[in-house]
C-alpha cells in the first residue's frame, strides 16, 4: 500500500502538469460566443493569428507562459458562456416555470439529438375537444445555455395548436389570433435566442407557420390576387392586418408577407418583436432550402434550428439573414460613458459601418444611384464581377481535342474564402488625382492595365469577361495589386480611397467557414479524408440527409445573398433613375465592399489557373464564377491535379477538399460535348454539371 508521502508527491506532480485546455473545437466556441475576433485575441496573446488558427484547429499547443494566460481566458469565458446543454450551478434552467405553465412541454417522437435525421418523427395526432394536451409522461425542455430562451430560437406552429421547437420540443400554443400568437411567443413561449456579439442585440423569436397554421390564424393559405402575388404581402385594409394594428402592434415597411415583423418600441431593456414566417407563402425559397416547406413541422423545426444554432435565426430570405449576420457580429453601436454627465449612452463601435448610411463614390455607385445622377457623372464605373469566360475554340490544340473527358472543378463558397481577413474601407471615400498606388489601402483606382500581357489560353484577370483591357478603367484595389504581383508597374491617374480601414467581414466569414465545414462533416465528408474519399463521399452527401443537405444549401445561398444584398438595386416599375431606394438607408449599402469581395475571388481564381499551366501545361475551357472546366485523359480530377512525388497536392494549384476555397467536382462530360458548346457559343461550365447553372454575380 502507498505510503502518504508517495501519494502527496504524485497529487504535486499533477499539480505542477501544464494546464489542459479545452477541445479546439471548444476554444473556437468560446471565443465566438465572446464576440472576439483571432487577431483581437492574438493581439491580446502577443501572438500571430495563424497561431490561434491552429490552437483552434488542433494543429498546436500554446507554451508557457502564453498557455496559462490563455487557459486563464478561456476559464473565464467558459463560466460566462457554458456550451449548449451545460447545467450551471450559478444559473439552473427552470423546468417548466409558472411564466411557461399555460404552454405544455411535449416531445416529439424521435432522438433528442442536435442533427437532422434523414426521416422525421411521427406526429402526435390531433386531440379531442375534451381530451388534454398533456402527454402521459412529460418530459422538460433540454437545458439552455442561456435561462431566458428555455426552448431555443424557433418553433414551427402546426394548425392543431402544437408548436415544435428545437431538439423534439412541443409546446402548446393556445393561439386562434395572430395578435395572441405574437404575444403568447413573447410572454409564455420562452423562444429566443441571446445576441452573437456582447454589443449586440438577442435574436428575436421566430414563429414559422404551416398552411393549417396561417388558415387557423385568418391569414390565407396562399397570397391571392395580382396585386398580393406582385407585391408580396397582404393589402393594408386585411383583417389581419387591421387586427395587428388595432392592437398597438406594427409592421414593418415591408408588411405582412412571406416575413413579417411585428414589434412595439422597446420598453426598458426588453424588445418586443417576434418573426413570422408563412411556408405556403414561399417564405423559405427551393434553391436556398431544398425540400424543406414539404416536411413534416418537426423537420422543418430541425432545420431551421440547426441553422439558427450556426449561423442566425432565420430574420427573411438567407440574402437578408446574410446580411443581418455581419451586422449582429459587427453591432455598430457599444456602450460609451458620457464624460460630462458619466451616463452610459450608444457609441460608435470600432470596425463596425456606424448606424448612418454612406454614399459611394460614383465609379462605385450604380447608373441609377443618385450620387451618379445628380453629378452627372460620366467617369466609368467599376466592373468586378465573377468570371464568364469561354476559351476561344481556334486555340485549341490537337492534343487537347483528343483527350476524352471535359472535367468540371467547382470552388466551394468562393465569395466566403476571398472574404477571409479582407480589409475593406470603414469611412467616406476621399478623392485623390494620380495617387502612388499603395495595395494596402481599398478603393477605387483609374489605372490602365492594357499593357499586361496574359497568356490568350487564360481569361485575363481584370475583366469579367476574360477580354483584355483596351484602356483606362476602374478596379479594386486587389486587382490592380495583382498586376503589380505580375510584374508590372501601374500608375493610377485617380482614386476614391478609404482612411479608416478593417477586416469587417472576418467574423462573419469565420462563423460561416465553421458552419459550412461543420455541416458538410455530419454529411461525412470530413477534413481528414483522402483525395478519392473526399470525391466519393461528396457524390453521395446529399442523399445521406437530405435534410442535412437542405442546411448546407442555406449557408451557401447565405454566403451569395449576403455579398449580393451589399449592392441591392432598386425594385418596381414604378422607379425613377436618380431616386433613394430603401436599401440605401442601410449603413450595409456598400458596393465598394461586394466589389472587394469579387474581385478577390476572381484574382484568386486567375492565380490558381496560371499555377496550373506552370504545373501543368492545362489550360481552362471555360470559367463561370467559380467553376472551371480542364480537358482530361480521365474523368476524375485526380487525372489531372498536380501531385507531387509524395502524393501531396502542390501547392498553388487547384486542391481537392471540404474547406472554402478548396475544390470539388462539378460534372463530367465529354470532351467533343465541350468543344460542340464552345462552337456554338455557349459557357460548357455552365452546362458541365447536366443542368444550367447560375452565375454567381453576388446579386
Amino acid at each position: 500500500m502507498a505510503s502518504e508521502e508517495e501519494l502527496f508527491a504524485s497529487v504535486d506532480a499533477l499539480l505542477n502538469e501544464e494546464p489542459h485546455l479545452p477541445p479546439p473545437a471548444e476554444r473556437a466556441r468560446l471565443r465566438e460566443a465572446a464576440g472576439i475576433t483571432q487577431a483581437r485575441l492574438a493581439t491580446a496573446l502577443k501572438t500571430t493569428t495563424q497561431s490561434v488558427k491552429n490552437w483552434e484547429n488542433g494543429r498546436s499547443e500554446p507554451k508557457s507562459p502564453r498557455l496559462d494566460a490563455y487557459q486563464r481566458l478561456l476559464n473565464g469565458w467558459a463560466a460566462k458562456y457554458p456550451a449548449p446543454g451545460a447545467v450551471s450551478a450559478a444559473a439552473p434552467v427552470p423546468a417548466a416555470s409558472s411564466e411557461t405553465a399555460a404552454s405544455e412541454v411535449k416531445t416529439a417522437d424521435a432522438p433528442q439529438a442536435p442533427t437532422v435525421p434523414a426521416t422525421g418523427p411521427a406526429r402526435p395526432a390531433t386531440p379531442s375537444a375534451a381530451a388534454s394536451r398533456r402527454p402521459a409522461s412529460k418530459k422538460a425542455a433540454q437545458p439552455a445555455a442561456d435561462p431566458r430562451f428555455p426552448h431555443g430560437p424557433l418553433a414551427v406552429l402546426d394548425g392543431d395548436g402544437s408548436a415544435y421547437g428545437v431538439d423534439g420540443i412541443v409546446l402548446d400554443c393556445p393561439a386562434t389570433s395572430v395578435v395572441e400568437l405574437v404575444e403568447w411567443t413573447l410572454r409564455e413561449s420562452g423562444l429566443g435566442a441571446p445576441r452573437l456579439h456582447r454589443n449586440g442585440k438577442d435574436s428575436d423569436p421566430l414563429i414559422v407557420l404551416t398552411a393549417a397554421a396561417a388558415v387557423k390564424l385568418g391569414l390565407p393559405e396562399r397570397l391571392e390576387g395580382h396585386e398580393q402575388r406582385r407585391s408580396l404581402r397582404l393589402p393594408e385594409d386585411h383583417p389581419v392586418v387591421k387586427q395587428v394594428v388595432k392592437a398597438k402592434w406594427r409592421l414593418t415597411q415591408r408588411g405582412f408577407g412571406p416575413w413579417a415583423r411585428i414589434y412595439r418600441k422597446v420598453q426598458g431593456r426588453e424588445r418586443q418583436c417576434v418573426q413570422l414566417a408563412v411556408l405556403s407563402w414561399d417564405a423559405l425559397d427551393e434553391r436556398s432550402w431544398p425540400g424543406v416547406s414539404e416536411m413534416e413541422p418537426a423537420d422543418v423545426a430541425r432545420v431551421l434550428g440547426i441553422y439558427a444554432q450556426r449561423v442566425i435565426t432565420p430574420r427573411g430570405s438567407t440574402a437578408v439573414s446574410g446580411l443581418e449576420l455581419m451586422t449582429a457580429l459587427r453591432p455598430p453601436t457599444r456602450a460609451v460613458q458620457d464624460p460630462q454627465t458619466g451616463n452610459w449612452v450608444p457609441g460608435h463601435n470600432p470596425g463596425s459601418l456606424g448606424t448612418e448610411p454612406m454614399d459611394p463614390a460614383p465609379p462605385e455607385a450604380t447608373a441609377e444611384h443618385p450620387v451618379v445622377v445628380n453629378s452627372g457623372w460620366s467617369g466609368g464605373f467599376l466592373n468586378e464581377e465573377a468570371y464568364q469566360w469561354v476559351r476561344p475554340v481556334d486555340l485549341l490544340t490537337d492534343d487537347e481535342c483528343v483527350l476524352p473527358f471535359a472535367v468540371g472543378l467547382d470552388l466551394n463558397t468562393a465569395f466566403l474564402a476571398a472574404a477571409a481577413r479582407l480589409v475593406v474601407g470603414l469611412s467616406e471615400p476621399d478623392h485623390f488625382r494620380a495617387p502612388a498606388f499603395n495595395p494596402k489601402i481599398p478603393g477605387s483606382w483609374l489605372v490602365d492595365l492594357s499593357h499586361v500581357e496574359v497568356d490568350p489560353r487564360l481569361p485575363s484577370p481584370f475583366t469579367p469577361d476574360g477580354t483584355r483591357p483596351t484602356g483606362p478603367a476602374w478596379y479594386q484595389t486587389h486587382t490592380v495589386a495583382y498586376a503589380q504581383e505580375l510584374g508590372y508597374n501601374v500608375q493610377p491617374l485617380e482614386g476614391y480611397l478609404r482612411r479608416e480601414t478593417g477586416a469587417y467581414l472576418d467574423p462573419w466569414h469565420d462563423r460561416l467557414k465553421t458552419a459550412y465545414v461543420d455541416t458538410l462533416a455530419d454529411l461525412g465528408v470530413t477534413r481528414d479524408l483522402s483525395d478519392a474519399k473526399f470525391l466519393a463521399a461528396m457524390e453521395r452527401h446529399k442523399d445521406a440527409a437530405p435534410a442535412m443537405a437542405a442546411v448546407l444549401a442555406a449557408i451557401k445561398a447565405t454566403v451569395k445573398g449576403g455579398i449580393g444584398k451589399l449592392r441591392e438595386r432598386p425594385q418596381g416599375k414604378k422607379y425613377k433613375e436618380g431616386e433613394r431606394w430603401p436599401a440605401l438607408q442601410r449603413p450595409t449599402w456598400r458596393p465598394d465592399i461586394r466589389a472587394a469581395v469579387i474581385s478577390k475571388a476572381r484574382i484568386n481564381m486567375h492565380r490558381k489557373l496560371r499555377n496550373m499551366a506552370t504545373m501543368t501545361g492545362l489550360y481552362p475551357l471555360a470559367v463561370l464564377s467559380d467553376c472551371v472546366v480542364y480537358p482530361s485523359p480521365g474523368d476524375s480530377p485526380l487525372d489531372f491535379l498536380p501531385y507531387a512525388a509524395s502524393g501531396k497536392p502542390q501547392p498553388g494549384g487547384f486542391r481537392l477538399g471540404p474547406t472554402p476555397g478548396l475544390a470539388k467536382l462539378e460534372g463530367v462530360q465529354s470532351m467533343l460535348w465541350a468543344v460542340d458548346l464552345m462552337e456554338q457559343g455557349h459557357n460548357p461550365a455552365r452546362h458541365i454539371k447536366g443542368g444550367d447553372a447560375v452565375l454567381d454575380e453576388g446579386e
